[in-house]
């Protein structure tokens, strides 16, 4: 019995550690984003959804705390999921009102990253969990896995280079279901085989979609009006 306990309280002792670090390198990771207040980038966007034909465009993202951010095309509509929204992760751990869980170690490519899950404490929140793989020696999110409410689940993937000491990414790729995906109103579905149709085929409805943003410039803490918003 005194095994036990003894073997207990190790556990729970390492959950703990474990936890505690996880929420260190969060805050540490937090503290880097937080050092952009608002920015307007430039940049390319490609979108790859199996039941439409979309040109790659040029695109301005326009960011403001807390959590103000859009995407706006020269085709004037954008085919980026509304909850894959978060393009520096500023929305998801703005505040503390989350639960943070270590869930160990992994690579993404070549890279060791700190796996941890953030459990939403509102019980309105839109999102229902969120899974952050961090590179601890840089303190830069590599991969962010979001499952919410209203637009399913998408995964985005970062690529840092020029901007890499604000957090923010040359290349950005948004993967997402596209049974989950709402068009714009008023688009139309334009199929490989040219063929109009009203709504996608369920075959190809369950299929992944994909939509990549590289930048080409960010303007960072200059100011962006709160029109640009509207």
């Amino acid at each position: 019995m005194k095994k036990i306990t003894i073997t207990t309280c190790v556990l729970l002792i390492s959950l703990y550690t474990h936890a505690q670090e996880a929420t260190l390198l969060l805050q540490t990771v937090k503290q880097k984003i937080d050092k952009v207040n608002d920015y307007e980038a430039a940049g390319k966007m490609k979108t790859n959804v199996a039941f439409l034909k979309v040109p790659i465009a040029k695109v301005k993202v326009y960011f403001k705390k807390p959590n103000r951010l859009k995407v706006k095309s020269e085709k004037g509509i954008s085919f980026i999921p509304k909850g894959a929204v978060n393009l520096n992760m500023s929305g998801v751990i703005s505040d503390n009102t989350y639960t943070v869980l270590d869930a160990g170690t992994d690579k993404i490519g070549n890279t060791p990253v700190r796996v941890i899950k953030l459990l939403p404490l509102d019980d309105n929140s839109d999102i229902v969990l969120s899974t952050l793989y961090i590179d601890a020696l840089t303190n830069l999110i590599q991969k962010a896995k979001t499952t919410t409410k209203e637009n399913g689940t998408y995964e985005l993937q970062f690529t840092y280079g020029k901007y890499a000491a604000f957090s923010l990414p040359d290349k950005i790729i948004f993967s997402f279901n596209t049974r989950d995906y709402k068009l714009p109103k008023g688009v139309t579905f334009d199929f490989d085989d040219g063929s109009q149709q009203k709504k996608p085929r369920d075959d190809v409805k369950n299929k992944k979609g994909r939509a990549e943003i590289t930048f080409s410039s960010y303007t960072i803490n200059k100011g962006v009006s709160d029109a640009v918003f509207n």
